[in-house]
């Protein structure tokens, strides 16, 4: 059975920093594109940054880019977001999200497996 199963989410101050895993089991992600997405209570789904499957093309949205980075290691069948200079705007519940399709990367709509989500607290 696919799945994506997300860790590392947790709580921390402003300025703090979080490592957030996506491991995919059933899978090889190697010819999948991968995106980060967030929800905030009450808001909607966003799309936080993607990385294409060889990993040389990333895109990030504008209220993350210079403090988050995103990575994969293909042979760990795992991607990776690094969030840096952390701040209560960025709490929200992660969620990483696969798909061989093509469409607009940072749309929900373009994924078709998606993990269960890890909570991102940051406050004081």
């Amino acid at each position: 059975q696919l799945a994506l199963v997300e860790s590392g989410g947790g709580l921390v101050q402003p300025g703090g920093s979080l490592r957030l895993s996506c491991a995919a089991s059933g899978f090889t992600l190697d010819y999948y594109v991968i995106a980060w997405f967030r929800q905030a209570p009450g808001k909607e789904r966003e799309g936080v940054s993607y990385i294409s499957s060889s990993g040389n093309s990333t895109i990030y949205a504008d209220s993350v880019k210079g403090r988050f980075t995103i990575s994969r290691d293909n042979a760990k069948n795992t991607a990776y977001l690094q969030m840096n200079s952390l701040k209560p705007e960025d709490t929200a519940v992660y969620y990483c999200a696969a798909t061989q399709r093509w469409g607009h990367w940072l749309r929900a709509r373009t994924y078709d497996y998606w993990g269960q989500g890890t909570q991102v607290t940051v406050s004081s």
